[in-house]
């Protein structure tokens, strides 16, 4: 089986020579970051180019029936620059299997307009309100010729202060 991924693995140059090493570990480096995010690489390309004094090396990996992944850097070392695109690539990968196993359920309110959202209230001078039956209450007695006593922990009495 890895044979075969092996061989889905292209490492090309256009103007580098590459050697026999820095190929072997571009496909041994893909095939080990593939196996540990999804397993199934369905095609692989390295390709590496000369700019200047900086190596090229860009990575494009297809995994199983996922989009194509991509990656890019410029590194005066053609190994380090691999390494880089690789991580990008690697990071692009392990956030798609994220997004694939999210178990989270899916928020509902989401989907709610800004016109349907209901508006923040402001504040009232006095945050706490005597209730209706309390003010009915202190006119009955203001209209009374009698003084009424009341308790001191009497919510009359908190609501006529």
């Amino acid at each position: 089986m890895l044979e075969n991924a092996a061989r889905s693995i292209r490492v090309q140059s256009s103007n580098v020579d590459l050697g026999d090493v820095l190929p072997q570990c571009a496909q041994a480096s893909i095939l080990q970051t593939v196996r540990k995010y999804f397993g199934r690489l369905k095609s692989s390309s390295v390709h590496f180019n000369r700019e200047g004094s900086l190596y090229k090396c860009t990575v494009t990996i297809q995994v199983g029936t996922l989009k194509t992944m991509s990656g890019e850097a410029q590194l005066k070392d053609a190994y380090a620059a691999f390494k880089s695109a690789l991580e990008k690539v690697a990071k692009q990968l392990r956030r798609a299997k994220r997004e694939l196993r999210e178990d989270k359920a899916t928020r509902i309110d989401k989907e709610i307009t800004l016109a349907e959202r209901p508006t923040p209230r402001c504040k009232a001078t006095s945050s706490v309100r005597p209730p209706v039956h309390a003010i009915m209450h202190l006119v009955e007695v203001a209209r009374a010729s009698t003084p009424v006593e009341l308790d001191q922990d009497s919510p009359y009495r908190i609501a006529a202060e």
